[in-house]
């Protein structure tokens, strides 16, 4: 089921600025139990995102509403909300009245295998760099190019993430995660102020780490600061944590840190989906 402007429909008009220049953005949100997890931490990333690139937002009651609803028959999903600036205007200049297009679309849950977050992953170092951008940096728009040529450079399914820099050659992200390393009892993660995505889960692992009374650190480094790490660790909504256990030649241990902010993490979620949030 695809809900596009609240009608059950599956086309949009090809002049909608979304398909024409990718002027929009975008949420992926896993569904349990028929409800949208973290919905309203979604919701507020993508005011801000609309905030940012001036798109009306259509309102968190009327959001809320439709994503409940394509969402309250399904056990396990994924639900993909996409805003875009509508149509209308000429070349780059925005219509003078947006009307924003509101699509809603539910995906089958992946497949992943519990070894991923059990024992950890395999990933690598990317060639593609993430441009610099501080006006879009942190916001989940729809331009991906970059994250897709990054996807693209490896078919071996012996790896599951790609770790992106930018051009300077600093350690940004994942193609599909934020990534958090392990070093003296302290937790370190790339800063996002020039590019990058900032998850909402994220932003929950920090803020529960934080509560736990651990040092948290969000800066600037290199690879090769982040290969001399006690433990590696990727995250996204729908994956949660994965620990990472090698990255090109280099293995790590999913230790105890990474333990133990799984667990913080996974009763934070049970309580926040007991509550509906």
């Amino acid at each position: 089921m695809i809900l596009i402007n609240g009608e059950c429909r599956e086309h949009v008009e090809i002049s909608d600025r979304g398909f024409q220049y990718g002027d929009g953005l975008f949420e992926t949100i896993a569904v349990t139990s028929g409800q949208p997890v973290f919905l309203k931490r979604h919701l507020d990333r993508l005011n801000a995102g609309c905030q940012r690139l001036y798109i009306p937002f259509p309102g968190a009651e009327l959001l809320t509403f439709e994503a409940q609803k394509l969402s309250q028959n399904s056990t396990k999903a994924v639900l993909k909300l996409i805003l875009t600036r509508g149509s209308g205007g000429r070349g780059y200049r925005q219509p003078e009245v947006i009307q924003t297009t509101r699509v809603l679309n539910l995906y089958p849950f992946p497949d992943y295998p519990d070894i991923f977050k059990e024992q950890g992953i395999i990933a690598r170092f990317c060639d593609t760099r993430l441009g610099l951008n501080p006006g879009l940096a942190g916001i989940k728009h729809l331009n991906r190019l970059e994250q897709i040529l990054a996807r693209a450079e490896w078919t071996d399914p012996e790896i599951q993430e790609g770790i992106m820099l930018d051009r300077d050659g600093h350690v940004i992200e994942g193609t599909m995660t934020n990534l958090f390393y392990i070093k003296d009892d302290a937790l370190y993660t790339p800063s996002l102020s020039l590019a990058g995505v900032a998850g909402i889960i994220r932003d929950i692992i920090m803020a529960i780490s934080i509560d736990h009374g651990m040092s948290v650190i969000d800066h600037t480094f290199t690879k090769n600061e982040l290969l001399t790490a006690d433990e590696v660790f990727v995250c996204n909504s729908i994956i949660g944590i994965w620990p990472i256990k090698q990255i090109a030649t280099t293995c790590f241990s999913a230790g105890k840190w990474t333990r133990q902010i799984q667990a913080w993490f996974t009763q934070f979620q049970n309580e926040a989906t007991g509550h509906g949030l």
